[in-house]
């Protein structure tokens, strides 16, 4: 999934391996399908978030307008599925996803919950925006190139946006060690998943 030896520029530890891009390609209908789910999710995430954690003014007013803006993506990647003779179907299992969410740490204090689970949202935003970059730049078919430059955009803005979310409730030192952490652990994990052209993560 990811070459052992280059960084991102959103600072990942592994960039993806670039054999994903071909690999994905082959078959667009099924990472386009992958994606419009994993928008749904980012939606419906964003909402949970805001009920449980409605008493912080500054995650509703933040995370709101990113729910409503990826419910808009899920849209307009159901338009193109049709538009290229495709149909949603069956939602996948997110391995990826499931992983970094065991690394999640629980505890008592709200606060301290929900710095966590702003990091682990970014941390989804970045990787999936560093693959966004990858079909901009290398897949053959010019308008996916543009379709995926512009999910590219938008992603790292939501990244930015839970980063300096998670620094208005932490102390920034502990919000970017932590995030180190994160980052030292997605490395690793994504040694472990297989290399998977129907998969966005």
């Amino acid at each position: 999934m990811a070459s052992p030896t280059s960084k991102t520029t959103l600072g990942l530890e592994m960039a993806t391996d670039p054999r994903w891009v071909n690999i994905a390609e082959k078959s667009i209908e099924f990472i386009l399908t992958d994606h419009a789910w994993c928008e749904q999710k980012a939606a419906t995430h964003g909402i949970s978030m805001i009920s449980k954690f409605s008493d912080y003014t500054e995650v509703v007013d933040i995370i709101a307008p990113i729910v409503a803006e990826e419910w808009g993506h899920f849209r307009k990647v159901l338009k193109e599925l049709k538009k290229r003779g495709h149909e949603l179907g069956p939602q996948r299992k997110d391995e990826y996803v499931n992983k970094l969410n065991g690394f999640i740490r629980g505890g008592d204090h709200i606060t301290k919950q929900l710095v966590e689970y702003l990091l682990a949202f970014a941390m989804i935003e970045a990787r999936s925006c560093e693959r966004f970059r990858l079909l901009s730049l290398h897949v053959e078919d010019p308008e996916l190139q543009k379709f995926y430059h512009e999910f590219m955009v938008s992603e790292a803005g939501h990244y930015k946006a839970f980063i300096n979310l998670a620094k208005k409730y932490a102390d920034e030192d502990y919000v970017l060690n932590r995030w180190s952490e994160y980052v030292a652990f997605e490395a690793e994990m994504v040694k472990t998943l297989a290399i998977r052209g129907d998969r966005m993560h």
